[in-house]
């Protein structure tokens, strides 16, 4: 017999991440179990080849894996506690829920004490990326548990990285979504700048989503190691140059026709100043802005 999975919790993500493991049995060689506090969901993992637990208690006596997609910190805790005490010696509990970063260290010390062993393994790629097993999936914990559950994590998602000891994967996960709804605030500053402009909102996410699925959007300039600066013969000098020159020059626009139509637009005025530096030129080798100046200096100038 293969790896027996336990999925407790089938919400948004976890009911497609629960019906492509059910969909997955015999190909990774899984028998899945499922426990939910909705019958809907539940059934619907049934009829898709799932088997349904009485309880969370039930679920992990069988289980060599529990995975857990609950709302929160509270949940996963409350989900532990019956875990714990029932689950065999050496099974491994998988948390995908994003959790506060004390938590899973915290959890697998709890853990420990009862010969079980906790992964923090949040998700990214939401609802379609968990129906299609496309996921990227953020892992912390020991390399033997990451082992044991490896077969699972593949069967979920197409990137697994191990991230590091427990709670690097939700470290990890903390750094991906600030990025994602920060650049999400700076959308909604450029829709402002376009409704004001007189142009189409839609039309500008469709040139987004074009544009960003051949550049790779943000991802594009994350390929060093480290943040510190960059030496003069650093390949990424020259560049990282060349970026912060376009970026000031199109910001700098951006900035005087948002001006023009009173529109605010703070993160645009805080990357002109931070982009360079961001991406580890020396401050002196920044290009200095031929326009995009703050409202502030201009009402200064006046």
């Amino acid at each position: 017999m293969g790896t027996v999975v336990g999925f407790v919790g089938l919400g948004n993500i976890g009911r497609p991440m629960a019906l492509r493991l059910a969909g997955q049995q015999q190909a990774a060689d899984l028998e899945l179990w499922v426990y939910d506090v909705a019958p809907d969901p539940l059934a619907e993992a049934q009829r898709a080849g799932a088997q349904v637990a009485p309880s969370v208690a039930a679920l992990a006596q069988a289980a060599d894996v529990v995975c857990v997609m609950v709302r929160d910190d509270d949940q996963v805790r409350a989900v532990l506690d019956e875990v714990l005490g029932v689950a065999p010696q050496g099974a491994v509990v998988v948390i995908h829920s994003t959790v506060a970063p004390g938590t899973p260290p915290a959890l697998a010390e709890a853990a420990a004490a009862h010969g079980v062993r906790v992964l923090d393994a949040p998700v990214s790629g939401g609802a379609m990326g968990a129906a299609d097993g496309t996921l990227a999936l953020m892992v912390g914990g020991e390399p033997d548990a990451y082992a044991a559950a490896e077969p699972v994590l593949r069967a979920l998602g197409s990137k697994v990285v191990h991230a590091g000891p427990i709670g690097a994967g939700t470290r990890f996960k903390l750094a991906r979504n600030m990025m994602h709804f920060i650049a999400f605030t700076a959308a909604t500053e450029a829709q402002r700048l376009a409704e004001a402009a007189g142009l189409s909102l839609k039309d500008l996410g469709d040139v987004v989503r074009h544009t960003d699925a051949v550049t790779g959007g943000p991802g594009a300039i994350m390929h060093r190691e480290t943040t510190a600066e960059l030496a003069p013969d650093d390949f990424w000098h020259g560049v990282f140059t060349n970026v912060t020159s376009l970026g000031v020059k199109d910001l700098g626009f951006a900035i005087d026709l948002a001006h023009e139509l009173g529109v605010d637009v703070p993160l645009a005025e805080l990357a002109i100043e931070r982009l360079g530096p961001g991406l580890g030129l020396p401050t002196t080798s920044v290009p200095a802005p031929a326009s995009g100046r703050t409202k502030a200096e201009k009402e200064g100038e006046k």
